[in-house]
């Protein structure tokens, strides 16, 4: 039955804890059965499955699809006029459905003769009963009323897979099947009929172009004819006659006109410019240096003369005078070949301006030739305006002819065997398997042992930590509240309850200095205590609902007490659990102390931070921790709740007082405890034997024992 106490003292709160991985690996073992078996059916079914279970092939084909069209089966110019066309994932997925649909399925289904197949057509077998009650409730619609392709349709889905090879373009097709040829034939097939089909399309759409282009192409001519003929017709009545190049007659005189115009005031500006500057040149006596006067024949013989005058008229200076007839004469002759130089220049004057009045006249007549010319070509321009017009539409129509003869031309090409290749190529073809795809026997039977082998355990795992776990036997942390009075409830013991708390232990004892000699000790009882006697008296006292408290209390120090209480705790823990708990008198704490009892009963630490497990048995222990006794002896409410916890839990709790004699732990532990076990090798009237006795049994002891070497135990009576 539970039990609970009520105190007053600071509140403490019970925290829940999760199972270890420790108590899950326990449960599993103590539950094996439960993990075995099944994973041995599971092994011994899933081995007579792939045994028994017809065998199944696959056939694999597989297509690239790819723009076929090459440099010479590609329309002329189309290659610059317009790029190829990109196959995306998109493409991709539309050709996987392009491959299963029902006629090309239909198709192989006729080809490969699965109409009459056992494997494939359910007239063969027939219905079994749960077909035909669906049958007749509705629920499902009778195969055997469908056509034979249609009725084979389903089943032939159902072994057929295609689908894209990853990001590429590359389309796999499976066919399965019981036989091997018939899986290798059926993926062939469909790749067979899937490119026939892409070659018949094409074929369809070259045909309908050429039937198409060719019933306008007639048309198309004499259109062009009529066009050509207005246009010819248009230009002879209007007089719009081509002349060189593609410009009209008048076009051209308007053209040659303008460059007469602009020749001849070029050629009177230059007559003038030069008669202009010969008059300037004369006036300056410089005619000669003008090269038009200097190139005069004339002038340049007069030069001459005048030269060779100057040259004589210098030589007869030397011995006459100026007035002598001859050089009279000399000087006369001299200006008389000047004047006759400036009548030539003027006379070149008077030939260049009459040039520039020539000029100047045919200047005038052009201009007016040209303004003629000038009304007459635009009176033409009208006329131009509308033949364009009507070249524009013969050029139109003569354009159009031609693209559709060039058109019609490639398309009666390529309605012809191999004339548009498709845009798919077969990469890979099936070859008859040898081995099934199905069943996979070793990955089967692997699968489905390991599966059943990690659902049971799994299950087991899942049910020990979904169990409720009480609080107590975990850890006490004290609230932040005021003291209150509280009531603490503790299972029964040996409940299933605080049994995961075990497995939160360690492997190796933490121990504070106080309390590693014991731990120095071998893992066998003392031989010089007769622990079997002393075990027999002990268990004599058995209390209800609850574990044994023991107290072991020395009197000669701490050797006593010490050999005793580990020798009693190493006997008791080899059928049952026990814990052992030291309480040294030492009045100083190591500084390599763990926390103990005395940090558990302040409410310093937790059970699973001060329990922990012996080294070489299954021994617990608790060490005496931090705090100085004084924690135990002021608040006895909290060693109350500590001692009930680990009674709840354990078989034995045994407490250890170790060091010199101490009445206030003797009676604080005596009090609690259900037998008192006093070593000592003292004589048995020995005043402080006699006085820890009966200070034992004052306290409330139900049983008070003294252990001795050698000894039998000593009981009261004793």
């Amino acid at each position: 039955m539970p039990q609970a106490f009520a105190s007053t003292i600071p509140s403490y709160q019970a925290q829940p804890s999760e199972a270890s991985v420790a108590d899950v690996g326990r449960a599993v073992l103590r539950h094996w059965r439960w993990v075995v078996i099944p994973t041995l059916a599971a092994f011994v079914l899933a081995l007579l499955f792939v045994t028994l279970v017809s065998p199944r092939y696959t056939g694999e084909s597989k297509l690239l699809l790819q723009a076929s069209d090459t440099y010479f089966t590609r329309p002329a110019g189309s290659e610059r006029v317009e790029q190829q066309p990109l196959i995306d994932e998109q493409a991709v997925a539309s050709q996987v459905q392009v491959v299963m649909s029902r006629d090309l399925a239909r198709e192989a289904i006729r080809q490969l003769g699965l109409v009459g197949n056992a494997e494939f057509d359910p007239e063969v077998s027939g219905l079994n009963l749960f077909q035909r009650l669906a049958v007749m409730l509705g629920v499902a619609k009778d195969p055997l009323a469908h056509a034979p392709e249609e009725r084979v349709l389903d089943k032939f889905y159902d072994n057929l897979l295609v689908y894209p090879v990853g990001k590429s373009r590359i389309v796999a097709i499976e066919f399965r099947s019981k036989d091997a040829d018939l899986a290798a034939r059926g993926a062939n097939t469909i790749a067979d009929l899937y490119l026939g089909r892409q070659d018949d399309a094409k074929k369809d759409q070259a045909r309908s172009a050429s039937t198409w282009l060719g019933s306008n192409v007639d048309a198309l001519r004499s259109r062009v004819a009529e066009a050509e003929a207005k246009v010819e017709a248009f230009r002879s009545n209007t007089g719009l006659l081509v002349g060189a190049g593609t410009t009209t007659i008048s076009a051209q005189q308007l053209s040659e006109l303008s460059t007469q115009l602009a020749q001849a005031r070029s050629q009177r500006s230059d007559s003038q410019a030069k008669a202009k500057l010969i008059r300037e040149a004369i006036r300056e006596g410089r005619a000669f240096e003008i090269p038009d006067v200097a190139n005069n024949e004339l002038i340049r013989r007069l030069l001459e003369q005048r030269i060779n005058l100057r040259t004589q008229l210098a030589l007869e200076q030397r011995t006459l005078l100026p007035q002598h007839p001859r050089i009279k004469e000399l000087n006369a002759q001299v200006q008389d070949l000047e004047s006759q130089i400036r009548l030539a220049a003027e006379r070149t004057v008077r030939t260049l301006e009459n040039d520039a009045r020539i000029a100047g006249t045919r200047v005038e007549s052009i201009e007016t030739a040209i303004e003629q010319q000038k009304k007459i070509v635009s009176e033409a321009n009208e006329n131009e305006v509308k033949l364009r017009a009507l070249e524009r539409e013969a050029r139109a129509q003569r354009e159009q002819l031609e693209s559709y003869l060039g058109r019609f031309r490639e398309a009666s090409a390529r309605d012809t065997d191999y004339g548009a290749p498709p845009d798919a190529r077969v990469v890979s073809r099936a070859v008859t398997p040898q081995i099934p795809s199905f069943p996979k026997k070793l990955p089967i039977v692997g699968l489905a042992t390991f599966a059943m082998l990690m659902l049971t355990v799994g299950s087991i795992m899942a049910r020990e930590l979904l169990a409720t776990r009480p609080a107590g036997a975990v850890s006490l942390l004290p609230y932040e509240s005021e003291p209150a009075q509280t009531v603490y409830p503790f299972p029964a013991r040996g409940s299933r309850e605080f049994d995961f708390d075990l497995g939160h232990l360690g492997r190796g004892p933490i121990l504070d200095g106080r309390a590693r000699a014991a731990h120095a000790e071998p893992t066998e009882p003392d031989p010089r205590y007769d622990f079997g006697q002393l075990v027999e008296r002990v268990s004599r006292h058995d209390p209800e609902g609850r574990g044994r408290r023991l107290l072991v209390a020395g009197l000669s120090g701490r050797e006593d007490a010490l050999l005793v209480s580990r020798g009693l705790a190493i006997t008791l823990s080899r059928g049952q659990r026990v814990i052992l708990l030291d309480i040294d008198t030492d009045e100083e704490t190591p500084v390599d102390a763990v926390p103990g009892l005395t940090d558990l009963v302040a409410g310093e630490a937790s059970f699973s931070e001060v329990i922990q497990r012996d080294s070489g048995s299954s021994l617990h222990r608790v060490a005496t921790g931090t705090l100085l006794n004084e924690a135990l002896t002021s608040s006895p409410e909290g060693l109350d709740v500590a001692l009930q916890a680990f009674e709840s839990t354990y078989d034995w709790v045994i407490c250890a007082v170790l060091g010199n004699s101490d009445e206030a732990l003797l009676r604080l532990f005596a009090s609690r405890a259900d037998t008192v076990v006093l070593a000592s090798n003292l004589e048995p009237a020995n005043p402080d034997l006699v006085h820890s006795y009966e200070t034992a049994k004052a306290a409330g002891a139900a049983q008070v024992i003294v252990a001795r070497e050698h000894a039998t135990v000593l009981d009261e009576a004793a």
